[in-house]
C-alpha cells in the first residue's frame, strides 16, 4: 500500500468542495500527511465543513497562500476526525512536525482568544490512495 501522496510535501492546497447547486468553492488549506492521507483542520462551523457533510467529493490541487493554482487538480473524498480521538491526536502531531514553529504559534493565539475548541479535523483520501 502507498503510504504518501503526491502533494505531501506541498506548503499549501485549494481544497475544492461543492456547493448544492454544485458550483465549486476553492479554499487554500494547509495539509499534513498521515498514513497515505491528507489532513486539513478548519473551523467546525466554516462553509466548507458544511459543503463536504453534504458531499464528501472534493479535489485538491497545489497552490500559493492566495490559492493560485500551481499543480493538476486530483480528486478525493472528506470525512471529519472525531474530536478528541487518537487520529485527531496524531493529525496534530502531523501538522506540528510539517509546519513547525508557525503551527504552534497559531495554536497559541487560537487558545488565547478561544478559538481552538472550534478546529475540526479533515481527512482527504485522494483517489488511487485508499
Amino acid at each position: 500500500m502507498n503510504r504518501s501522496t503526491p502533494l505531501d510535501d506541498a506548503q499549501y492546497v485549494s481544497l475544492r468542495s461543492y456547493r448544492k447547486n454544485g458550483s465549486a468553492a476553492d479554499t487554500p488549506v494547509w495539509i499534513a500527511p498521515l498514513d497515505g492521507k491528507l489532513m486539513v483542520f478548519t473551523l467546525d462551523d466554516s462553509y466548507k465543513v458544511k459543503r463536504i457533510a453534504r458531499n464528501p467529493a472534493v479535489q485538491l490541487a497545489r497552490c500559493d497562500a492566495r490559492g493560485g493554482n500551481l499543480g493538476e487538480w486530483r480528486n478525493g473524498h472528506c470525512i471529519a476526525v472525531a474530536r478528541g480521538s487518537e487520529q485527531e491526536r496524531r493529525a496534530y502531531d502531523a501538522f506540528n512536525r510539517k509546519y513547525g514553529l508557525i503551527m504552534r504559534v497559531g495554536t497559541l493565539f487560537s487558545t488565547l482568544v478561544g478559538r481552538v475548541r472550534k478546529r475540526l479535523v479533515l481527512e482527504v483520501t485522494l483517489d488511487g490512495n485508499a
